[in-house]
């Protein structure tokens, strides 16, 4: 009897491998392209975002886990870090300042190995709640530790340690730069490369139908347990990279406005879909950063974007995206320009309006001292005149009427153009 040898080989998925590449010249040459210290200062911060939103879109996305209290572990490697990081210039330790992020990854994982042996227990709401109570339990202790959580003036340390490796010091921030855009490549790929795996695909079952999963002989919270604790490892990372960049560590890095901000943006850049958090990432930081710079009420104003994409785009931006892509790909996209402009102008309109009321309320609240007339978008405004409130709520209610009644004719619209997507489906399918 004779047998057959066959080899099977697969194409080469040039689009993945164009995306990764397009992902690393952006890394490489980005800071060649910013060059201001307030860039520098914000991509630094933009890649240690990435990787800790990519890492609780293990939980939230991935595995459908809503953690209040993912700061507890990128936190608990920033402060492992900044520790490892006064030892070694003490002369204590020997360990390069580019491998201390390692340890913060190694703390989040030994963290989120004790912690999720209990909370990995329950799902749904009892799983959130039981983080939420992981995190300020975390959180009260760092008052009530002060050799570990340094107080309220926290741990501070200095990155310029050891023998300098070719020149490399950690001084200038452009080498720190570089030190976060190489682990958040790595991370990336390798948080992809997860995505990919068995544990990874069963992570989605587990999230889609964790009775089927049981039913077929797989202890989900086993799989949630593993999750947990490989996302504890990349948070730790993030937090490693976090103390390297900022030289000190305080106890808001374990708190829940921290883990309350992973979430909120995790879920505005798209939790569903793998790249979502990587434009959370870069929000969050040009949030904290640029707009917090140009408001008081920014916080306010992050809050009625995220009811509002609640509201109409659930999916988050990344959703909106893949959705314009595929209406592009079939050629209909030059149907809806209009409409977007629609959309646009009257949202536009409507947000002119909310800005100008809420800015009237923070400068009567906040500035009193400083007179009634405030300046809103070069102009002067008297917050004591009735025509401004009035005028701003005719702002908003006639932006708020023509984008609603923009955004049916747009559903109906978008409706149509999905239907001839599929019709052409069928008709390519020989159907």
């Amino acid at each position: 009897m004779t047998t057959k040898t066959t080899y099977d080989f697969k194409p080469v998925n040039l689009g993945r491998w164009v995306v990764w590449t397009l992902f690393a010249l952006v890394l490489l040459v980005a800071p060649k392209v910013f060059t201001s210290s307030l860039s520098m200062t914000m991509l630094t911060q933009m890649g240690t975002a990435i990787i800790i939103c990519l890492s609780y879109n293990m939980l939230l996305g991935q595995g459908g886990m809503l953690s209040f209290g993912h700061a507890v572990y990128s936190g608990l490697g920033a402060f492992a870090s900044i520790h490892v990081l006064n030892k070694v210039g003490a002369g204590a330790w020997d360990v390069p300042v580019s491998l201390i992020p390692l340890v913060g990854g190694a703390t989040g994982l030994l963290i989120a190995a004790v912690l999720g042996a209990v909370t990995t227990k329950k799902s749904g709401t009892i799983f959130a709640m039981i983080t939420l109570g992981v995190g300020e339990l975390v959180w009260s202790m760092s008052l009530m530790l002060p050799e570990f959580f340094g107080g309220e003036g926290g741990v501070s340390a200095n990155r310029v340690v050891g023998e300098p490796v070719m020149g490399i010091t950690f001084g200038p921030q452009i080498q720190v730069y570089y030190l976060i855009a190489v682990y958040c490549f790595i991370c990336t790929a390798l948080m992809f490369a997860f995505t990919q795996t068995p544990l990874g695909r069963m992570l989605n079952a587990v999230r889609d139908n964790p009775e089927r999963v049981q039913f077929i002989g797989y202890d989900t919270q086993r799989v949630r347990y593993f999750a947990f604790m490989i996302a504890g490892f990349f948070a730790g990372i993030g937090g490693g990279l976090y103390a390297i960049n900022f030289e000190i560590v305080t106890a808001e890095v374990v708190g829940a406005h921290a883990s309350g901000a992973y979430l909120l943006f995790t879920f505005l850049g798209g939790a569903l879909f793998f790249f979502g958090p990587i434009i959370g990432g870069v929000l969050m930081v040009l949030a904290s950063v640029l707009m917090s710079e140009l408001t008081k009420a920014w916080l306010l104003y992050l809050g009625l974007i995220f009811l509002f994409m609640v509201m109409y785009a659930p999916g988050g931006i990344a959703s909106l995206i893949l959705m314009n892509v595929r209406v592009a790909a079939h050629g209909l996209l030059r149907k809806l320009w209009t409409s977007y402009l629609a959309l646009a102008g009257t949202a536009l309109v409507a947000m002119t309006g909310v800005a100008v009321m809420v800015e009237m309320i923070y400068h009567l609240k906040l500035n009193e001292a400083l007179g009634p007339v405030m300046r809103f978008a070069g102009a002067e405004i008297d917050t004591h005149g009735t025509d401004a409130w009035v005028g701003a709520a005719m702002l908003f209610i006639t932006g708020a009427g023509l984008f609603e009644l923009t955004r049916r004719q747009f559903a109906r619209q978008w409706g149509q153009i999905q239907e001839e997507i599929e019709l052409a489906q069928r008709r390519a399918e020989g159907h």
